[in-house]
């Protein structure tokens, strides 16, 4: 019943009238009191949302640099550390038993020995005085270095004059590696440059420290004579370089990848396309499917194992298998970070890369029958709703590369990692911390092509330096060495 309802019922007597009015102030007390206490409780919610929304930002902030730490801690001086010591670690050294690899020992060295030494016994025993009486002869090797010294060779080249046009002509012998003469008339031999060269691309000596240790043995060349004639070699190595990129598009199976690198003190990259085969390095300027292009052809139509960079799909005439060890990374990483709410994701994700690798053992009907299983379980798991954004992130990533996940199990002889490409750009990786990169582009153009004759060489079982050695003493290219059979 409302207030004037009230009143008109009470019959408009004076008593009950006051107590309306009283009624009625009491409930004007209240309502003030509960808009009070209602505004209180709206500035305690706008301030907890406040903090929440600051606290979830914050979040975020750490989330990001925790990823962005991550990415950096996969490339510069983080490769080289293993962390903090583990609590209880192993016991260093082999395991003993049969069961833990060849136990290998150095063997006796065969053919003629150099040097034949006696030791002999001493004239009475080191601990009483008495007389020795001898038993039996043992043998004992050592294999050491002998004599270190520089060969130094003088050509006697005769100068002709054609009597028929007058062209001046001189001689040349098969180990002359230039034809100069007068002032230029003297200079460091093949096997000395290949050393040279073997020590700062291979090894990644710099150049003062290869020129040290030419020094060491008796050979005094300059760091920048090294330099210059690195790229002397460099353009003889031109068409080997085209040989070895021809070699890797004919392979079946390329792994790519890229690592960053510097020039001139400039952002580069340093790309590597490793095959079982040969191995091809390059340096570009960017990381995109036009750089990817400069070795790897756009036409190639074999299985490229890669790692998930977007450009590498690019290659469309390709068959492609994703890195699976870059997505178990990936999970272990998530498993670590994640809420408890949110870890399932990632560990079904886990779960499915796991057993698709104890499948490679299977029969070929088996393997068909566990990748339409698995491929089955991606599509399930990207049509289920993911809370979390990371995951969101993975399930995507994964379904996008869905295709591309299981080739390892469809073809055979696919690796199932991109393990090829990251332990052909690992010396890169170590040369890129001793001496940051190129100054010029001309030295990252040399830079390339020494990395893959190096690379290629150990492949093919070849001595890269007595093949630059032979390289330096062709005539013509017509006459330089093939580095394959």
């Amino acid at each position: 019943m409302g207030i004037p309802a009230r009143i008109a019922s009470s019959g408009g007597e004076p008593n009950s009238y006051k107590e309306l009015v009283a009624e009625i102030a009491q409930l004007r007390r209240l309502l003030e009191a509960n808009t009070a206490e209602l505004r209180e409780l709206n500035d305690r919610l706008a301030e907890r949302e406040a903090r929440l929304a600051e606290r979830e930002a914050r979040i975020a902030e750490l989330e990001r640099l925790l990823a962005e730490s991550r990415r950096s801690g996969k490339r510069q001086a983080a490769p080289f550390s293993k962390g903090d010591p583990k609590e209880e670690p192993a016991k260093p050294g082999r395991r003993s038993g049969e069961a833990h690899g060849r136990h290998g020992h150095r063997m006796a060295p065969t053919g003629p020995v150099d040097r034949e030494l006696e030791a002999p016994l001493p004239s009475c025993c080191p601990d009483c005085g008495g007389e020795l009486e001898l038993e039996s002869l043992a043998e004992q090797f050592q294999v050491d270095l002998g004599e270190m010294r520089p060969v130094t060779t003088r050509f006697s080249v005769p100068i002709g004059r054609c009597k028929n046009c007058y062209k001046r002509v001189q001689g040349r012998h098969r180990e002359q590696t230039s034809g100069a003469l007068g002032a230029a008339g003297s200079g460091v031999g093949p096997v000395a440059k290949g050393w040279a060269a073997w020590l700062h691309y291979g090894l990644g000596l710099s150049f003062v420290k290869s020129s040290r240790l030419l020094a060491r043995l008796g050979i005094n060349v300059s760091p920048g004579a090294l330099c210059q004639a690195a790229q002397s070699a460099s353009t003889d190595l031109v068409p080997v370089q085209a040989a070895i990129v021809e070699k890797v598009n004919g392979q079946e199976m390329i792994v790519p990848d890229e690592s960053g690198w510097r020039v001139g003190g400039e952002g580069a990259w340093l790309w590597t396309a490793a095959t079982p085969a040969a191995t091809a390095y390059w340096v570009a300027d960017g990381r995109g499917y036009d750089e990817a292009c400069e070795v790897i052809s756009p036409e190639y139509s074999g299985v490229m194992v890669r790692d998930g960079w977007a450009p590498y799909r690019s290659f469309t005439k390709a068959t492609h298998q994703t890195c699976c060890a870059h997505l178990l990374r990936r999970c272990d990483e998530l498993i670590a970070d994640l809420p408890a709410w949110a870890r399932s994701t990632p560990r079904t994700v886990r779960e499915i890369l796991l057993e698709a690798l104890d499948a490679r053992d299977l029969g070929e009907k088996e393997r068909q029958a566990v990748v339409a299983d698995l491929t089955e379980r991606v599509e399930m798991l990207a049509d289920d709703a993911q809370p979390h954004d990371e995951n969101r992130k993975l399930v995507q990533h994964l379904y996008a590369e869905k295709e591309a996940l299981f080739t390892f199990l469809t073809h055979d002889g696919v690796d199932a990692t991109n393990w090829r490409a990251e332990q052909a750009i690992r010396p890169a990786v170590v040369n890129r911390k001793v001496w940051g990169g190129n100054r010029t582009w001309r030295g990252a153009a040399t830079q390339g092509r020494m990395m893959s004759l190096i690379g290629t060489a150990a492949q093919q079982n070849l001595d890269v330096i007595e093949f630059l050695t032979r390289l330096a003493r062709a005539p013509t290219p017509a006459d330089v060495p093939p580095l394959f059979a």
